[in-house]
């Protein structure tokens, strides 16, 4: 004898008792963890607020905004306002700029960074560690302007303290502002300055959490520091520096606008070696008022940068899927 709900296709009754089981286990897991959630819930109202609703202005970069006419009402222009960026002339210059200085600074800065934790992690005095980490981390907080500031006095060709230097020793003075070959590095040495410190901590903090009975074992094995450090510390602190290179590689295409702006003085002699797509953009803006080329730009930006994080952590993930993002 068939029954009708054992037929193909036939619908089961619904398991009244499992529904009931599952709604239980529900409520008792957001009973258990409802301290948890209300303390994230004000950071994932931020992120809903400043980073989900703003994806709405993505539609900009494809209309030709007029403020008095709003986003909507807008004239729906295409694909218009990407074409100011591909068919610039400056657009290859602008683009190896980007791509060549942040991988500089990315390198650089997980190397620095790492090197000033191994060092700090090594002060056994407390107050000297404090005072270590406030002195390297100080320049975290101080403004890209004053920091412009700082390089002019540094590098003026008339009375720089670094030419005034070379003068005592004997040497020609150099005309920073005017020779782009020096300035990579001279970037790349004033992000370092500035960001060293915030990134030391976060490594730090990493070193902090791991067991110090590996320590121990490995001294009894007879292991000096820099053994210790290749055998323990680094591995340790992989998946850390793991991901923080994979969020630095989806930014890639952002350049810090403070740093190119005012430390170089948006000087156009140097614009071979300095000029990124972000002052490019911004320069543009202040010429055109142009808020839709602007958006298409960032857009540009945000795509490529999500494209280059899915293929470094793929490239991650079938070298060691456990250290992959996700």
């Amino acid at each position: 004898m068939i029954h009708l709900t054992d037929a193909p296709g036939a619908r089961r009754p619904v398991d009244a008792a499992a529904g009931t089981s599952r709604l239980q286990r529900f409520t008792r897991s957001l009973r258990r963890n409802m301290p948890f959630l209300v303390m994230g819930a004000p950071g994932l109202l931020l992120l809903v607020v400043f980073s989900y609703l703003p994806m709405f202005g993505v539609i900009i970069a494809f209309k030709d905004f007029r403020a008095n006419l709003g986003i909507f009402d807008s004239a729906w222009v295409g694909f218009k306002n990407f074409e100011f960026l591909f068919r610039s002339p400056a657009l290859a210059r602008i683009t190896t700029n980007t791509l060549a200085l942040n991988a500089l600074f990315i390198f650089t800065g997980l190397v620095s960074a790492v090197g000033l934790a191994l060092l700090l992690n090594e002060v056994r005095l407390k107050i000297a560690a404090r005072a270590y980490q406030t002195v390297v981390f100080f320049p975290y907080f101080i403004s890209w302007v004053i920091v412009g500031y700082f390089s002019f006095a540094l590098l003026n060709s008339d009375n720089g303290l670094i030419n005034r230097a070379l003068q005592s020793a004997g040497a020609e003075p150099v005309a920073w502002y005017s020779s782009p070959q020096y300035w990579p590095w001279i970037l790349m040495l004033t992000n370092i300055w500035k960001g060293v410190g915030y990134g030391s901590v976060i490594y730090l903090a990493a070193m902090l959490g791991i067991n110090q009975e590996y320590y121990e074992a490995a001294m009894l094995d007879g292991a000096n520091k820099l053994h210790q450090i290749r055998y323990i510390t680094l591995p340790h602190l992989a998946p850390i520096m793991i991901i923080m290179t994979l969020l630095a590689i989806g930014r890639i295409f952002y350049a810090d606008f403070g740093l190119f702006y005012y430390v170089t003085r948006d000087n156009s002699l140097l614009y071979s070696t300095t000029d990124v797509i972000d002052t490019y953009v911004y320069r543009a803006l202040r010429v055109n008022a142009d808020i839709g080329m602007a958006a298409a730009a960032g857009l540009y930006q945000s795509v490529v940068g999500f494209v280059l994080i899915l293929v470094s952590n793929w490239m991650v993930k079938r070298v060691d899927p456990d250290r992959s993002l996700f």
